[in-house]
């Protein structure tokens, strides 16, 4: 077959690691900065470095490949800069977890001593999950990984830190806090996961001061009631209006507190009072602010119960509320229980039950950073892609709570704040200090660590060397695109929005690209309780990457969930197959292919026109698509066209001209279009596929080094057919319609049909009388026969209608009369035995009465089912004797 070597049988192992291999050592995901050439940067959402790749991952990493191959292929300047988070939470209780085993604590070895140990587990285990994108395909710039706790972060975690404290905008302050009792620490909002459990509702007596009576509230955890400041009712409420101002006694704490009016209580929800417990319950403590009521708190941060608690001081928190309950019983006090569903927040790391509780934490002031956030997306400068998450993005910030940032951890940011041994004075300095500077005394660093998100929330500017002004910075800031989950909006997108417009003056992206979770097949989340979840490696180890991938972005729509099902993954493998065996094809007939030979429109046939101009729309539509992020649709336009017009039609109608030794020119055109066409196809395809695609462009006549990095297909004008190819259009569906024809009339394959077509429009005339042979190798005729406008029907044909063309199948011709009777005989029998024992077995008295319901009906349905078969194969009789009739 020449210079051109032909493809051995897909093997997506075979291929996968050799192409990411060399796509790596020839640095072709590597773009240094070009000022003045139009640049596209993503920054890829850091993974944990305790991860492991799943279904979200996959998902999202593919869409972000995909954007950035299209845009890489176009001529942009691009960047995708990947990293990985430290984790705060999640990689201590790692390392926590492998020192118990050797029954040790992090206590046992120091705060140094432990934080050395984290970094050699993240030195040994952090970049798996590196590893593992990098089987999906990703094609990050690697040379540019960053790491939240690198040197170049860290420096901008401080700067930021000092910078927005010196603004007054970081301030350390006694708030509620998401409290978990297990880590002991703080949580932000995303890592507590709320389950709906079976709970209690305890109507519980709150005696008058005064004597006169009760007010009576209702509460899920009775225990707190322990650090209640107040009761609240509703202003409108007439129940409680002559309660307002006056006094009540905590039960079995004998605490006087006050009845006020707060239009936060809901009247229909238990009694209408609800008590206020500032210190144990966000919404109490907005109260508790609003009417300046005491904070007390009643726990301990391992979920004990402190000396506030009184006679339950030292309780577990549920033992506590047990014997709270009792003690209300005994009293009197307690006047019913009632089960009630609730939703109850769990730290998403070890699962136990947070607390809400009031500590003392650094926070950031929120509301003066949300305003150029909101407006920087009412003027459109970052857009949310589907436009619906707009309005989640806007209603968090309207109602945003200030954000605590502190963490009761050793692994992280540790928080550059210093207290003075001797005056008390809290310094916060871009460098370490070791002496107070007002006083000369020493001082001691706080504790605690940043949350995880404060140094993520920098992610589009500090890893691109902010605070230094690099050229990264001036390139690829910033970012053209975010691709993220809908369930991170508020905790990492507008959080990067108010860090991006408050220290580089420009919102970080200009569009946030939302997509939904992947679900499994019956449209539940993937999860390790139910063991519905999907290890996208083992995917990738039995049907490879690019069937994962092409599964991801055709199920893929913007901003909606997917189900995802594994036929989908086989079928997508068996696509790649179709394309592997079609390049197969082509290369098979490269003999004596000039790579310079350029076809000019006059030699193409009606079907080489047709191709390419169904590729030019192909072109088309992919890249309209691509561009506002309708990445499914653009992967189904590719698929569309390589499989039901290359590979199922033209393939198929130019094979005659390869085989045909007598025009040699006509060949070599065929050949061009073959080569221009697939070559064209799989760079298309490459950003959804990019590794068969890259196998089989390094086969095919080609210029450059790899498929990644060729141009981008864009329509040729001098190349665009569009009457051509509607008229091509128009044969095809005559085709399928004889083929349909041959189907119904049980014609087999290997018989010819000769074949009467009428032409009802004028500018098919000539395209039916110059292409005979379009329906001799596609629809296996014998001849092609045209019939005046004026001459009759045939009689006894099977007839079909199509845009311009009447087609009619002479069966006559085509059917032998006798044995075809032979074959209805034989049928027949078969069923008339099987109606016979159905109706044997219906007849039979005790089966039917004994018998499930739906097996009798089962039977009935198969009898109903025979007979209808042979009503059928009578009428096919009478059709039968009316042609032996014509023949004769």
């Amino acid at each position: 077959m020449g210079k051109y070597k032909n493809l051995t049988s897909y093997n997506p192992a075979e291929i996968e690691q050799k192409w990411y291999q060399f796509w790596e050592e020839n640095g072709v995901f590597h773009e240094e900065p070009k000022p003045g050439e139009k640049s596209y940067s993503i920054v890829l959402p850091p993974p944990n470095v305790t991860g492991q790749l799943h279904m979200g991952h996959a998902l999202d990493d593919t869409l972000q490949d995909v954007l950035i191959r299209f845009k890489r292929m176009q001529g942009y300047n691009t960047l995708w800069l990947p990293g990985k988070d430290h984790a705060g939470i999640a990689t201590q209780i790692k390392v926590e977890e492998e020192l118990a085993k050797e029954g040790l604590t992090r206590d046992d070895l120091g705060r140094e001593a432990f934080v050395e140990r984290v970094w050699e587990w993240k030195e040994k285990f952090g970049d798996r999950i590196g590893q593992q994108i990098r089987r999906l395909g990703a094609s990050c710039d690697w040379s540019r990984e960053r790491f939240t706790l690198d040197e170049g972060c860290s420096k901008a975690v401080r700067e930021v830190f000092v910078s927005l404290y010196e603004k007054g905008l970081i301030y350390r302050g006694f708030r509620i806090t998401n409290w978990c009792p297990r880590c002991m620490t703080a949580l932000s909002d995303i890592e507590v996961e709320y389950e709906d459990e079976a709970g209690k509702l305890y109507y519980v007596n709150y005696p008058l001061v005064d004597g006169n009576g009760y007010i009576q509230i209702a509460t899920t955890r009775p225990e707190t009631m322990l650090g209640d400041t107040g009761i609240a009712v509703h202003p409108e409420d007439e129940r409680y209006a002559k309660y307002i101002g006056k006094k009540v006694i905590v039960p079995l704490a004998d605490r006087k507190i006050e009845v006020v009016a707060d239009s936060y209580v809901e009247p229909e929800f238990g009694t209408g009072a609800v008590k206020i417990t500032p210190a144990h319950d966000p919404n109490d403590f907005e109260m508790g602010e609003r009417h300046q009521l005491e904070s007390i708190v009643i726990m301990n941060p391992n979920g004990t119960l402190n000396e506030n608690a009184g006679a339950f001081n030292g309780m577990e928190r549920y033992a506590a509320r047990k014997a709270v309950v009792e003690a209300l019983r005994k009293k009197g006090l307690l006047v019913k229980i009632e089960d009630a569903d609730h939703a109850v927040g769990h730290c998403s790391r070890c699962h136990t039950t947070i607390e809400p509780l009031a500590t003392r934490q650094w926070f950031v002031k929120m509301e003066p950073l949300t305003k150029p956030a909101l407006q920087a997306v009412e003027e459109k400068r970052t857009e949310f892609v589907p436009p619906r998450f707009t309005q989640t993005y806007t209603h968090w910030l309207e109602n945003i709570r200030d954000w605590c940032i502190s963490r009761q951890l050793w692994w992280g940011h540790q928080i550059p704040a210093w207290y003075c041994n001797e005056c008390g004075e809290t310094i916060v300095s871009r460098e370490d200090i070791t002496t107070c500077p007002h006083c000369g005394g020493g001082v001691t660093q706080d504790p605690d660590v940043l949350d995880t998100w404060f140094s993520s929330a920098l992610w589009p500017f500090s890893t691109m060397g902010w605070p230094d002004q690099t050229p990264e910075l001036k390139q690829w800031y910033p970012t053209n695109t975010l691709v993220t989950g809908y369930d991170i909006i508020f905790f990492w997108v507008a959080r990067m929005m108010f860090t991006g417009l408050e220290f580089m003056e420009e919102a970080p992206f200009k569009h946030v690209f939302i997509h939904g979770l992947v679900r499994d097949s019956q449209g539940r989340k993937m999860s390790k309780s139910l063991g519905n979840g999907i290890d996208p490696l083992e995917v990738i180890n039995e049907y490879g990457a690019d069937a994962l991938r092409f599964t991801l972005m055709t199920g893929n729509t913007p901003g909606n969930d997917m189900r995802f099902y594994m036929e989908r993954v086989e079928a997508n493998r068996n696509f790649a197959n179709k394309i592997w065996n079609a390049a197969k094809f082509v290369l098979m007939n490269l003999e004596g292919y000039e790579e310079k030979h350029a076809f000019s429109p006059e030699e193409l046939t009606l079907a080489d026109r047709w191709i390419l101009e169904r590729l030019a729309q192909t072109e088309e539509s992919v890249t309209a698509n691509l561009e506002k992020f309708e990445l499914g649709e653009a992967a189904g336009s590719v698929y569309e066209f390589i499989w039901n017009i290359f590979c199922d039609w033209y393939i198929e109608a130019v094979k005659p001209r390869l085989y045909a030794d007598d025009n040699a020119s006509d060949r070599a055109v065929a050949q061009s279009v073959l080569v221009y066409v697939l070559t064209r196809a799989l760079a298309l395809l490459h950003p959804f596929m990019p590794f068969v695609t890259e196998h089989i462009w390094q086969h095919l006549p080609h210029e450059g080094l790899t498929l990644a990095k060729a141009s981008w297909p864009t329509p040729d004008p001098a190349l665009r057919f569009a009457d051509a190819a509607e008229q091509m259009d128009r044969l095809m569906d005559a085709i399928k319609a004889v083929r349909n024809l041959r189907a119904e009339a049980d014609i087999a394959p290997s018989q010819k049909v000769p074949l009467l077509l009428r032409v009802k429009r004028d500018d098919l005339t000539a395209v039916v009388e110059d292409h005979p042979l379009y329906f001799e190798k596609l629809a296996n005729t014998s001849a092609v026969n045209l019939l005046a406008n004026d001459a009759p029907a045939p009689e006894n044909a099977l007839t079909a209608i199509t845009d311009g063309l009447e087609i009619y199948v002479k069966l006559a011709d085509v059917i032998n009369v006798e044995k075809e009777n032979v074959r209805i005989q034989a049928e027949e029998d078969k069923l008339h035995q099987e109606v016979a024992r159905l109706e044997k077995k219906l007849g039979n008295e005790s089966f039917v009465t004994k018998a499930p319901a739906a097996v009798v009906a089962k039977e009935r349905e198969k009898l109903a089912n025979y007979n209808e078969k042979l009503a059928t194969l009578m009428e096919r009789r009478a059709f039968l004797a009316t042609l032996a009739k014509e023949k004769a």
